[in-house]
């Protein structure tokens, strides 16, 4: 009897958590959407706490602090994604756009050209390196990135070639 009700309060246990972090998860992506990037973060914190393991909750928590300019916290968590899930191409595109406001351009570059070789179509990952190599100097190579991207589909790369004379 003692086994079954332990089996019980377990089972109740992991479906509680489960529950708990499902829920924090949930808070933290409606505060995200509703512009609480600070009540965001310390949801998707909690979720952490409660399943470490979940790199999706990593990976809106760097969001969060992306949107409150806490790029290293934000680095840091889309780290967490890709050293967990190395083809993770929006951790990449992500951190990359961390990096870029960080001024670590260079680094960013890398991320970027990970992303394209993951998914050598994502516009997002031209348009981003655009801006790297922009910033680094290199104009000729961000106007080729964003003529990619237009070509590619990108609505935004049109209004980026418009503005930057290439």
């Amino acid at each position: 009897m003692k086994k079954l009700i332990g089996t019980i309060f377990g089972l109740i246990f992991i479906v509680n958590v489960s529950f708990s972090q499902d829920a924090e998860f949930t808070n933290g992506k409606s505060k995200l959407k509703a512009g609480d990037y600070k009540g965001a973060a310390e949801d998707f914190t909690k979720a952490i706490q409660l399943n470490p393991k979940d790199m999706n909750y990593y990976l809106q928590r760097g969001m969060a602090y992306g949107l409150l300019e806490d790029y290293e916290s934000a680095i840091k968590d889309y780290t967490t994604v890709i050293t967990a899930e190395p083809k993770h191409i929006f951790a990449y595109i992500s951190r990359g756009g961390a990096y870029n406001k960080t001024k670590k351009y260079e680094k960013a570059l890398t991320d970027f050209n990970k992303a394209i070789e993951i998914d050598p179509e994502n516009t997002e990952a031209y348009n981003n390196r655009g801006w790297a190599k922009k910033f680094l100097g290199d104009k000729k190579g961000a106007c080729k990135d964003w003529k990619e991207s237009k070509k590619k589909g990108n609505d935004e790369a049109r209004i980026i070639l418009k503005n930057n004379d290439c």
